[in-house]
């Protein structure tokens, strides 16, 4: 994960410094103050996000580093593709269009729809509704369990945002909702600031909310995350197993940065297997593994399904699934690419999702 993190600093660098070099060439006949208050404005974007991010628990008015969260995130996703289509354009000039002037202009024209598209997309997140059979009984006739992970509350998603996140998730008359980690992102002093406990505590579902922790819980502080939750009706639980009072047992599993969580074998022989068993694990590995034992149910996050393109061919690659549904040899998967997002409020080649499980009794 260290080295990953390094390559995408790495990358992420010498796009700017290209972006760069290609932007001050175009503009050599502008004054020299022009460039200058370009260079200042253009470096001062790139390291927003790191400052964003080293300002995440200080006592400064909540707007500063949202306003820097969100300059500095978005700048990510500006140099991706301006380093993407800039490299396009100067193949094609070197190749065959030596006179081509503008690529820099066409760059930045095709970057700034790109970036008003995805952001129109992350507006109208989807609502996946998936029938679930189950062998084994439970009280009642059906149930209906919404899922959702990887809200990343904060100074990304604000509370203005949550609330329509949570009339989504009441329109649907829910019995459970699940969370699949990653309800906070990086720090709770947001949610207290902008009182998001008062939404959460709006969300209805009569047989109770359930969560298990996701990573960005121990990057804000898994004891902090515990004290933010507890002001609001959501139930977090770590390698813990609860049997709600129509049979159906809920596996809350500790997230991978937890250090003494259990191996998931050790996990799921705790439950007894004659009642249906959902699992919520934050991050989507083992899953082969995990249908081995005997699970009915799996819901996870964690992937945004790479969230940005190309994004989505990496996850594809790192993960047994990395959205979606998919029926295994005995458990059912759904792999939510998430109702929100980390980072810049765009979705480009991927969407939110929340989804829907209808559990019924198959009938012989």
């Amino acid at each position: 994960m260290g080295k990953f993190l390094l390559l995408i600093l790495a990358g992420f660098l010498c796009g700017n410094i290209y972006i760069y070099i290609r932007a001050i060439q175009r503009m050599c006949k502008t004054h020299i103050l022009v460039r200058i208050i370009f260079s200042v404005l253009f470096w001062m974007s790139a390291c927003m996000l790191f400052i964003a991010f080293g300002m995440r628990h200080s006592a400064l008015p909540d707007f500063l580093p949202k306003v820097l969260f969100s300059i500095g995130s978005l700048w990510l996703v500006f140099v991706l593709y301006m380093t993407i289509l800039q490299l396009l354009f100067d193949i094609i000039k070197w190749s065959f269009a030596h006179k081509m002037k503008n690529g820099v202009i066409y760059a930045l024209s095709i970057t700034i729809i790109i970036i008003i598209a995805g952001h129109i997309n992350y507006l109208h997140p989807r609502v996946n509704r998936i029938d679930i059979p189950l062998e084994k009984e439970f009280n009642g006739d059906t149930v209906t369990i919404v899922g959702i992970s990887d809200l990343h509350l904060g100074y990304g998603t604000g509370k203005e945002r949550l609330r329509k996140f949570v009339d989504m998730i009441n329109a649907e008359n829910p019995d459970i909702v699940l969370i699949a980690g990653d309800l906070i992102d990086n720090s709770v002093t947001p949610l207290y600031n902008e009182k998001m406990y008062e939404e959460l505590n709006t969300i209805k579902a009569p047989m109770g909310i359930y969560m298990a922790p996701g990573n960005h819980e121990y990057i804000s502080g898994i004891e902090n995350s515990y004290r933010f939750i507890s002001t609001t009706g959501i139930r977090m639980f770590e390698d813990s197993i609860i049997t709600l009072p129509n049979g159906i047992q809920l596996l809350c599993r500790d997230d991978a940065y937890g250090l003494k969580r259990l191996p998931i074998e050790q996990f799921v022989d705790k439950a007894d297997k004659r009642n249906p068993i959902i699992l919520i694990d934050h991050q989507p590995h083992e899953i082969a593994r995990k249908d081995a034992t005997g699970i009915d149910l799996q819901f996870s996050g964690h992937t945004h399904h790479g969230q940005i393109w190309p994004g989505n061919i990496v996850t594809d690659m790192i993960f047994e699934q990395s959205h979606g549904y998919k029926k295994w040899n005995h458990s059912h998967v759904y792999v939510s690419s998430g109702l929100s997002l980390w980072g810049p409020p765009l979705r480009i080649g991927t969407s939110c999702d929340m989804v829907v499980f209808k559990l019924f009794k198959r009938s012989n």
